[in-house]
C-alpha cells in the first residue's frame, strides 16, 4: 500500500502569483448605458445607413453656399440660352443635363436644379430643426410638470393639449403665414418667413411631445429612485430636473428624430401652397409648386425635389427607428 500524501493548509491554498503566472492581468471594464445603446445601434445596418445619409444631408445643407461658389453655380441665375423659346423647355435630353448642370435646369428660366436643391436643403433643415427644438422644449417642460404634479396642474395641461390638437393646423398656418408676408416684428423677407414657419410648426406641434413625456413621467414618478429623492428632502424642481429629465432623454431623442421629417413635410406643404418660403428663394416645396405646370412635359423638374424630400424623410425615419430599438430593446 502506498502512504497517503500529506498536504498542508498553506500549500493547498492557491497562491496569487502561481495563478497569474503567464496570464496577462486585465481589468474588467463596465459599459455605460450609452455604450450599450451604441453597440445595439451599430448592429442595425439599416439604421446606420440612415444615420450616414442624415449626416451627409446636414453637411450638404451647411456647406451649400461654399459648394455653390466652388462649382460656380447660382440658384437664381437664369440661363435663357438653354431654353427653347418655342416650348419654354430645356434644350437637349434629360432636362438639359450636362457637365455644367448635373441635374439639368428648370423650364422657362433655365436655373440650375442642383444649385436650387442645395439651396433648398438648408431652408428645409433650418425650419425642421428650429420647429422641432421649439416643440421639444415646450412639450418636455409641460409634459413633465403635468405628469409629476398631477391634480389640477395635470388637468389644466391636458385640456390645453386637447385645445391645441383641435386646431386645424394647416388652415391656421396658412392664415398666419399669409397675413405676415409683408413684414412684422422688425423682420422681412427670408428671415421673416423662416421665423413664421418655425413658430407656427413648432408652437402648435408641442402637444405630441407633451403627451409622450407626460406618459413616461407618470410611470417614472412611482419608481424607487424618485421615492428616495423625496425621502432625502428633495423638492419638486430638483426631482423634475435632476431625477426625471435624465431618464426621459431616450424617449425625447427618439421622438425628436421622428418629428423632424414630419416638420420637413409640413414646411414643404406650406411652400407648395405658396404661403411658406417665397420665390425667388429656392425651397423643395416651392420647386414642386413650380413643377406642377411642367410635370407632363418635363417630369424631371418634379422628380428631383420630390426625390430630395423622399430621401431626407426616409433617412430620418430609419434613424429614429434605429434609435428607438437601441435605447429601448424591450419595446421592439
Amino acid at each position: 500500500m502506498t502512504a497517503p500524501i500529506e498536504t498542508s493548509a498553506a500549500s493547498a491554498e492557491a497562491q496569487p502569483e502561481a495563478v497569474l503566472q503567464g496570464v496577462k492581468a486585465s481589468r474588467i471594464q463596465g459599459r455605460s448605458l450609452g455604450q450599450i445603446a451604441w453597440l445595439r445601434f451599430r448592429r442595425d445596418r439599416v439604421a446606420l445607413a440612415g444615420a450616414v445619409v442624415v449626416v451627409l444631408l446636414i453637411l450638404l445643407a451647411v456647406l451649400s453656399r461654399p459648394i455653390q461658389s466652388w462649382l460656380g453655380l447660382d440658384p437664381d441665375t437664369p440661363h435663357q440660352d438653354l431654353i427653347d423659346p418655342s416650348t419654354t423647355l430645356p434644350k437637349g435630353p434629360m432636362g438639359g443635363m450636362s457637365g455644367e448642370h448635373l441635374l439639368g435646369v428648370d423650364p422657362k428660366f433655365g436655373r440650375d436644379l442642383f444649385a436650387r436643391v442645395l439651396e433648398g436643403s438648408w431652408v428645409s433643415l433650418v425650419v425642421a430643426f428650429g420647429s422641432t427644438l421649439l416643440s421639444v422644449a415646450i412639450g418636455t417642460v409641460l409634459g413633465v410638470v403635468s405628469g409629476y404634479y398631477r391634480g389640477r396642474v395635470d388637468a389644466f395641461v391636458s385640456r390645453l393639449m386637447d385645445v391645441f390638437l383641435a386646431f386645424p393646423l394647416l388652415l391656421f398656418a396658412i392664415a398666419i403665414s399669409a397675413s405676415l408676408q409683408g413684414g412684422a416684428f422688425g423682420l422681412s423677407g427670408l428671415p421673416l418667413h423662416l421665423a413664421v414657419l418655425i413658430f407656427v410648426i413648432g408652437f402648435f406641434n408641442w402637444p405630441y411631445m407633451g403627451r409622450i413625456v407626460r406618459a413616461q413621467t407618470l410611470s417614472l414618478r412611482e419608481r424607487e429612485f424618485v421615492d428616495a429623492a423625496r425621502g432625502m428632502g428633495a423638492r419638486g424642481p430638483f426631482v423634475l430636473f435632476r431625477e426625471l429629465l435624465p431618464n426621459l432623454v431616450g424617449p425625447i431623442v427618439v421622438y425628436s428624430t421622428l418629428l423632424i421629417p414630419s416638420n420637413i413635410l409640413f414646411e414643404a406643404a406650406l411652400s407648395f401652397l405658396g404661403v411658406g418660403i417665397q420665390p425667388p428663394q429656392a425651397s423643395w416645396g416651392g420647386m414642386l409648386n413650380e413643377a406642377v405646370k411642367f410635370y407632363a412635359v418635363d417630369p424631371q423638374y418634379m422628380i428631383v425635389p420630390g426625390l430630395a424630400i423622399f430621401v431626407t424623410v426616409l433617412a430620418f425615419n430609419l434613424l429614429g427607428d434605429g434609435l428607438r430599438d437601441a435605447l429601448d430593446p424591450r419595446g421592439r
